[in-house]
């Protein structure tokens, strides 16, 4: 106790130099709108600043496994390109090449923000407009999973809301039986979501894949989410509540790839216009 004392005295004077900078601080950033304004810019600077830089740690670190995942992912498309190249003489794979244009554009992109622990979580991007992201685009992992979409994005960065948000809502269905319902996350565990609204005379089979339908506008039809583990019945409503444990894995997510997609974009604008947003 006596050696604490005598290193408080030692230092009391930077102690109490620091306490006054806090003061002075504090009552300036209080004192006008303009110098709250200009506060509240340098510290998003700063902050934006350092998640960048810890995200480049974490991506160096994770170079290893990303590269594993690349590696299995070119085996994988290389296996199946053999298959069509076996399946089509090369004129008619040029003829196909030429004729077949797809809705879809690809963006990878790397995570510099994200967040598990809260009711509504997002994640930052490293890419914005000017890299030609656009909002509601769809964010997957590189082995192609639901990640979430993009909510908002400026010239260099996108924030996109998470699957792991409360407020998150897509369209997912049973890859067993095509049975269909919303996928939504319940704010208690990063490993489980929830499918609700499958009907009761659904067959539904522990281990079971959930894919995106055909009804989502962020998404492409077919994309995984998660596998079931457990399912309830829900009485008033006479359908079954399924407990999914997500593909992604949130707590290490790095990578990302974005996919946006015209025909969804055409068609969200059309049924704005002749339906109305609260369909």
């Amino acid at each position: 106790m006596y050696r604490l004392l005598e290193f408080l005295r030692k230092i009391h004077v930077l102690l109490i130099f620091i306490l006054l900078e806090c003061v002075a601080i504090h009552f300036y950033a209080n004192s006008t709108p303009y110098t709250r304004a200009r506060l509240l810019s340098a510290s998003n600077a700063v902050v934006g600043t350092i998640y960048r830089a810890a995200a480049g740690v974490r991506c160096y670190f994770g170079l290893g496994r990303e590269n594993r995942h690349l590696t299995e992912e070119i085996i994988r498309l290389r296996n199946e390109l053999d298959i069509y190249r076996l399946a089509f003489e090369e004129k008619q794979l040029q003829a196909l090449r030429d004729t077949v244009i797809s809705p879809y554009d690809y963006l990878p992109a790397r995570v510099v923000h994200n967040s598990i622990g809260r009711q509504e979580n997002f994640l930052t991007l490293n890419k914005g407009m000017r890299d030609g992201v656009r909002e509601n685009m769809a964010v997957l992992t590189p082995n192609g999973a639901m990640v979430g979409y993009v909510l908002s994005c400026s010239d260099r960065y996108a924030v996109c809301i998470s699957l792991l948000n409360t407020s998150f809502r897509a369209s997912g269905r049973l890859a067993s039986s095509d049975h269909f319902g919303s996928i939504s996350w319940p704010g208690i565990d990063s490993r489980r979501i929830r499918l609700s609204e499958i009907p009761k005379y659904a067959h539904v089979i522990p281990g079971d894949t959930i894919l995106t339908t055909d009804y989502s506008f962020y998404f492409p039809s077919g994309i995984p989410i998660g596998r079931v583990v457990d399912y309830k019945s829900v009485e008033e409503t006479a359908s079954y509540d399924i407990s999914v444990e997500p593909f992604a894995d949130f707590s290490t997510l790095k990578e990302v790839i974005l996919v946006g997609n015209d025909d969804s974009y055409e068609r969200m604008m059309l049924e704005n216009e002749t339906i109305g947003p609260d369909r």
